[in-house]
């Protein structure tokens, strides 16, 4: 859709979805055949990897389940806490966290993630960092800096939980540093790039778009889609160039 104006930069988060239950009737893919199942995300990840793991699960996702879409993930734990019983959604961290706090009988019964990982060979990813292009090009030395940076940041959240938490709270990413103490290590927060990156990425929407064209765009990216590494003598002369404008 933007005809190359952005580039996938950085791998940030692999997996963090969840189904979970308000109840005890689902222990497997094949108890969700004819119930209704709560999500986010209709025509992102959530729908995409929802739809490909019922169908690897031998179950057809329109006639098998019935699937309600909502906006926010708000909603759907909205809708799970009115529920009385037996009411299923797919949720993502720290939705899953959040909700079973104000209500202990929520229960998760598949991990998405290890789901993917029985059936697929590649990284289920939910979370990508990117660019504009025409941006990376004109600021080599800007961009490497913030991967730098960056880098430091993921690298923060992934040991100093508490503290982050804190910073959670602080900005509004969650209502409460309690939340996301105990989301954050379920939250799958990395840093991939260079080849990493693109092998990760390029894997998985190969297979989304083997399950469904549409849910890449109808073709995959070329390789330009990629950000690359300036080298050190880009970022050095773009630094002279920037100190004498």
């Amino acid at each position: 859709k933007t005809n190359g104006g952005i580039q996938v930069m950085a791998v940030n988060t692999l997996g963090v979805l969840y189904v979970v239950e308000k109840g005890d009737s689902v222990h497997s893919f094949a108890d969700l055949k004819g119930r209704t199942i709560l999500s986010t995300g209709k025509g992102t990840t959530p729908e995409y990897v929802l739809r490909y793991l019922l169908t690897k699960n031998g179950l057809d996702p329109d006639k098998d389940v019935k699937i309600e879409y909502y906006s926010e993930a708000s909603e759907v734990t909205a809708q799970m806490a009115a529920s009385k019983k037996d009411a299923i959604a797919v949720l993502p961290q720290p939705y899953v966290t959040a909700a079973q706090l104000k209500d202990s009988s929520l229960r998760v019964v598949l991990d998405l993630t290890k789901e993917w990982n029985k059936v697929c060979d590649t990284q289920l990813i939910t979370g990508v960092t990117v660019v504009r292009t025409e941006y990376a090009k004109e600021n080599p030395d800007i961009v490497a800096n913030f991967l730098r940076d960056y880098e430091k940041s993921i690298k923060a959240a992934q040991t100093d939980i508490a503290g982050t938490a804190a910073l959670c709270e602080e900005t509004g990413v969650v209502a409460k540093k309690a939340i996301a103490q105990k989301a954050l290590p379920q939250c799958n927060i990395v840093y991939r790039v260079g080849d990493e990156m693109k092998a990760d990425v390029n894997a998985y929407l190969k297979v989304l778009y083997d399950a469904s064209h549409a849910a890449v765009g109808g073709k995959l990216p070329d390789a330009n889609f990629y950000y690359t590494k300036a080298t050190p003598g880009q970022v050095f002369w773009k630094s002279v160039q920037r100190s004498f404008q």
